[in-house]
């Protein structure tokens, strides 16, 4: 479980480490604005697209392999990104470490399905492994700003290379794998190259602040024809019955609006402290370290509210507590006050976040059996991928617009801006509450208990990672 943590960590953590040190890259590299969105843009397409295949993979070839691969691959695009002498090479660096994202990350989860089978095991578990998005997403920025201000850019991706090191070592030694039990050798490849191309394109189009709606139109086409392939193999995929259990679903739909809501969050605050407060990239990750510090408990406490009174209602309470966390962020003005506005504002946050991500993590995994893990997490970390681009897409589509009518009525920059961030908070909360209605409403509510649960109960017995 370590050694799978530690990967998973070094992986989330990449994903928001770069952005405060794109201002450094452009200088150094002489990137242009569309490169250096693409820096971004291209890790997070990547990742996107591949998700889903990399999850069926882990069931199809083993899960161990998988993530042994996609470590490596991860650490090959950090190497690549970190010595890049062109804002090219430092482009496709990215693409690279996306692609090993996409391997490495539905494998370690899939693991994690098959190690911890009952209830209270697999709470804890996926607890802490839920906890790991939000504390990576802070931790990033954080890191970010020390290595970007004490040494250089190049660190932010250098660091990751000993961190991969030693996982692949451990991991070589320390972690079994249990073979797929699926009858199935080979992989769907009609399947795999639509739902791959049409996530691409899906992802393509929200990064794309939606001003190309050629690409969405496309993009759902494919995904339309993969469901009727899918439909018609008699060796899917991705098994109509993954659909058929309603908490499943309802976690999945649900996490779309949570990451949304985070990752626009966690964007908008890091302009706010640099570009309206004038924080220092340092100072801009010694602000979320309240952030992280509360995360901690409310990790803690999503385990005891899965266990005590199962993920739905846990769901639903770590929506609520985070969407009043957006209410108090709605607070800021363009003068700021830390102690104030931010503080209060991140610590509720930190809470419902951590509460919610690993309940729904916990519900995007119920019932699956061990052949279809990969499958499910597969599943779980595409849809955080896309609502975390649907998030950035739309909210900041909001926040720009709105600043731009309120500053043609007379509104200086900083206040106008500030306005724009108010409304795309206000907006996340309601969000975050239609995500806690959907969840109380259409979600299955589970009986609390001890021991075996739904498909994998059997598996309790038969894996050899117990006893």
């Amino acid at each position: 479980m370590a050694v799978l943590a530690m990967v998973q960590l070094m992986i989330v953590i990449d994903n928001t480490v770069v952005n405060i040190a794109l201002p450094s890259i452009r200088t150094d590299l002489g990137t242009s604005q569309a490169g250096l969105a693409w820096v971004v843009n291209g890790y997070l397409l990547t990742a996107g697209g591949l998700l889903l295949l990399g999850g069926r993979c882990a069931d199809l070839l083993g899960r161990k392999r998988i993530f042994i691969t996609g470590t490596a691959v991860f650490a090959l695009g950090s190497l690549i990104s970190g010595a890049a002498w062109n804002s090219g090479v430092l482009i496709a660096g990215r693409f690279v470490q996306g692609a090993g994202e996409a391997l490495a990350s539905p494998a370690a989860l899939a693991l994690i399905v098959v190690m911890f089978t009952t209830r209270e095991e697999r709470a804890k578990a996926l607890g802490f492994w839920g906890g790991l998005a939000g504390l990576g997403a802070t931790a990033g920025v954080l890191l970010s700003g020390v290595l970007v201000d004490l040494a250089n850019w190049r660190w932010v991706f250098f660091i990751n290379l000993p961190v991969a090191v030693v996982a692949l070592v451990l991991c070589i030694r320390l972690v079994p794998d249990i073979p797929a039990q699926s009858g199935r050798r080979t992989l769907d490849l009609p399947g795999g190259l639509l739902v791959t191309s049409g996530l691409i394109l899906v992802v393509n189009g929200l990064l794309r602040d939606g001003h190309h709606w050629g690409w969405f139109v496309a993009g759902f086409l494919l995904l339309a024809l993969f469901a009727l392939v899918e439909a018609r193999s008699s060796d899917p995929m991705m098994p109509l019955r993954f659909f058929a259990n309603r908490t499943r679903v309802t976690a999945n739909l649900t996490t779309i609006l949570l990451t949304s809501a985070m990752a626009a969050m966690f964007f908008m605050v890091t302009l706010y402290v640099q570009q309206v407060l004038g924080y220092s990239p340092l100072r801009s990750g010694l602000a979320d370290v309240p952030f992280c510090v509360a995360f901690v408990p409310g990790m803690v406490l999503s385990t005891q509210l899965v266990t005590r009174f199962g993920t739905k209602a846990a769901i639903c309470t770590g929506f609520v507590v985070s969407a009043a966390g957006m209410l108090l962020l709605a607070r800021i003005d363009a003068q700021g006050s830390f102690w104030g506005q931010l503080l209060p504002a991140t610590v509720v946050l930190a809470l419902g976040l951590a509460i919610g991500l690993p309940a729904l993590q916990n519900a995007a995994l119920h019932g699956l059996s061990e052949a279809d893990a990969g499958l499910g997490a597969g599943v779980q970390t595409s849809v955080q991928q896309l609502g975390s681009a649907l998030g950035l897409a739309v909210l900041t589509m909001i926040a720009l617009s709105h600043a731009a009518a309120a500053r043609r009525t007379g509104l200086k920059v900083e206040e106008a801006v500030v306005s724009g961030y108010q409304l795309a908070f206000v907006v996340a909360a309601v969000v975050l509450v239609l995500g806690a209605a959907l969840a109380a409403v259409i979600m299955t509510a589970e009986r609390p208990h001890r021991g075996p649960s739904g498909e994998m109960a059997g598996a309790a017995e038969r894996s050899p990672y117990r006893g």
